[in-house]
């Protein structure tokens, strides 16, 4: 039999998404509330009671996802409580939205959304969004590329973050970094 070794930065990755998948496990519990006469979604949560009031400065936010997924709850409610006003669409396919907004093959995350004339993909931090809105950058939007631990509705217990790029997207599909966070 052969002996397999794991390097500390190898084990370290596997105990961020095993904890991302409890994070994931418990946020789906306590985010979803859906209703089944129509495709939108509505997300009752203690972070709802304590939100800010939509900022009527900002663009209404288009976020579309899929009905099951708990960390995209615990990401509309951060965004919620930025200051965004947000309309959900629960939808089958996100392929169709995320190939019509243009995201980049590989680029992809669990929930696109629309704001500004921009998307926003994945877990990106809501002062990245009003930081895109405030530059008004020639772009197509940002790109937080799968689900990285600790970011925005990805948190884990004890606080750590997983070191990501929010990625801002041309309009020819390369990217270039935007921000990074937990550097």
């Amino acid at each position: 039999m052969k002996r397999v070794s794991i390097s500390p930065v190898n084990a370290r990755n596997v105990l961020f998404a095993a904890l991302a998948v409890v994070s994931f496990s418990v946020l789906g519990a306590c985010t979803r509330t859906v209703d089944a006469q129509s495709s939108q979604q509505t997300h009752i949560t203690m972070s709802d009671a304590t939100a800010n009031s939509p900022d009527a400065t900002l663009p209404v936010m288009l976020v579309h996802k899929n009905a099951s997924c708990g960390c995209c709850g615990a990401w509309v409610d951060q965004m919620r409580a930025a200051g965004f006003s947000v309309d959900v669409r629960d939808v089958d396919d996100l392929d169709s939205v995320k190939s019509r907004v243009g995201i980049p093959f590989g680029k992809g995350s669990c929930h696109t959304a629309e704001v500004g004339g921009y998307f926003v993909e994945g877990h990106v931090p809501a002062l990245d969004i009003k930081r895109l809105l405030a530059e008004k950058p020639d772009a197509k939007g940002l790109v937080v590329p799968g689900m990285p631990a600790g970011s925005p509705g990805m948190e884990i217990p004890d606080g750590r973050v997983q070191p990501y790029v929010v990625e801002l997207v041309a309009h020819d599909g390369t990217t270039s970094a935007f921000a990074h966070h937990a550097y």
